[in-house]
């Protein structure tokens, strides 16, 4: 485990490009995501198998999520909104496996929010018309436009730090504790930092799992939500 709490570079390209390790994960996680995505859609049996009704399920549960959230008539965000779903999800349980999640990097959380706020102001646009989008900034009155951009760019700040400081909160605490328990094992003298191996797996199962698991939900329904109220 990095005993920093930002991402080390792994490889530096010429001309001064730097690979993190952000990008090396992420590059790691879309190949995982692609890979289950050739697997699950390769084969449909008539009599479904474990995995074909688990796929069916995780499908039919992300269209569910999106008729409920939007409506039926965005029903069309669902492929979208389910691989949001799963890249933040599994990005966030990556800790789990040795990992440092890419959503502990800002940049990531960043980048997936202002992917939301083209799609909530583009979307907005198209359903509306561009006049009438963009009216709703003068709404209820005129001089509230400066207080309206504020807070449409707002969104998206919020977005990203939330997702982001939820997830390096976890990984730093796990930073400190891996240390600490080291420590407390070298003060013992121990060769095997034995401490390091079972105290530290009920506070993983909790930052990587469940609120990883649990800020992954809450970004993707809020991606629906701004959505929506940009088209309604």
């Amino acid at each position: 485990m990095n005993s920093g709490f930002g991402p080390y570079k792994v490889i530096e390209l010429p001309g001064g490009i730097i690979i993190s390790q952000t990008v090396t994960v992420t590059w790691f996680i879309m190949i995982v995501l692609a890979i289950f995505a050739y697997v699950a859609t390769k084969k449909f049996d008539k009599i479904p198998g474990k995995f074909q009704n688990f796929v069916e399920i995780l499908v039919e549960s992300i269209y569910n999520l999106t008729k409920q959230t939007m409506g039926e008539d965005k029903l069309r965000f669902a492929p979208y909104m389910g691989t949001l779903l799963l890249f933040i999800g599994i990005s966030n349980i990556s800790g789990l496996f040795g990992l440092r999640p890419p959503t502990a990097d800002v940049n990531t959380t960043f980048a997936l929010s202002i992917m939301t706020f083209i799609m909530v102001q583009y979307n907005g646009a198209k359903s509306k018309g561009i006049k009438d989008h963009m009216k709703g900034f003068l709404e209820p009155m005129p001089f509230l436009l400066p207080l309206n951009i504020i807070g449409e760019l707002a969104n998206p700040v919020s977005l990203a730090f939330r997702l982001f400081g939820n997830v390096v909160g976890g990984v730093i605490i796990m930073v400190l504790l891996y240390n600490a328990l080291g420590s407390i094992s070298g003060a013992l003298g121990m060769a095997i930092p034995i401490f390091q191996v079972g105290i530290p797996a009920v506070l993983h199962m909790y930052f990587d799992l469940f609120a990883g698991l649990l800020q992954s939900f809450i970004f993707t329904m809020l991606t629906m939500v701004f959505i929506s109220m940009a088209m309604d």
